[in-house]
């Protein structure tokens, strides 16, 4: 519980950092993440539980990696982040799960992602900001990727990749766990960091 806690306390300040970075009113931010005023309220609060969509809807909004709104400080050169001590971000309804590991520092940051999407379940993203170039390889399993409306299948041994500014949806198909490494690469810009 108190590790909750303190990590609600670091996204509070890191999205109000963020905000203020960005010259960003809590009216404007609302508007233009189309997330509630009421919800950034509470967020810059350390209060409530936001869901991986806002997080990233804000994120790509203001400029950042998902992984700058949830970590503290940097505290060495070398990071090593092992999967069982990650939160999932999302779990589907059959099991599935998606970890953001860790974002790379520097101009155009990284995030890297460790999925298991399980068969019959999906996640779809709303379309990021431009720029923004996401790459899926998969290990074992079984995937479709839609990517705008038209599906494409990825299986193990393959690794696709696209341009993340339009609607997409990652699927689990065929009848094994899809364990997949996705990572995200954000356009280089004055508010992109980690």
């Amino acid at each position: 519980m108190a590790e909750t806690a303190a990590a609600l306390r670091t996204l509070a300040g890191n999205v109000r950092a963020a905000r203020t970075r960005a010259g960003l009113s809590l009216d404007e931010l609302s508007r233009r993440a189309q997330v509630s005023k009421g919800a950034l309220v509470a967020l810059e609060k350390a209060q409530g539980n936001p869901n991986f969509a806002t997080l990233v809807r804000l994120a790509d909004t203001l400029g950042v990696s998902v992984s700058a709104l949830l970590e503290g400080s940097a505290q060495s050169r070398v990071r090593v982040v092992s999967a069982d001590t990650v939160m999932p971000l999302w779990s589907g309804d059959k099991g599935s799960t998606a970890r953001l590991m860790l974002t790379t520092s520097g101009p155009a940051p990284t995030e890297i992602w460790r999925w298991e999407l399980q068969p019959g379940d999906e996640y779809p993203s709303h379309p990021h900001q431009p720029g923004v170039v996401e790459t899926v390889s998969v290990s074992t399993g079984r995937m479709t990727l839609v990517v705008d409306g038209t599906e494409y299948p990825v299986e193990a041994g393959q690794t696709a990749t696209f341009n993340g500014d339009a609607p997409h949806t990652y699927r689990g198909t065929g009848t094994e766990t899809c364990r997949l490494i996705m990572t995200v690469h954000l356009p280089p810009g004055p508010t992109s960091t980690t």
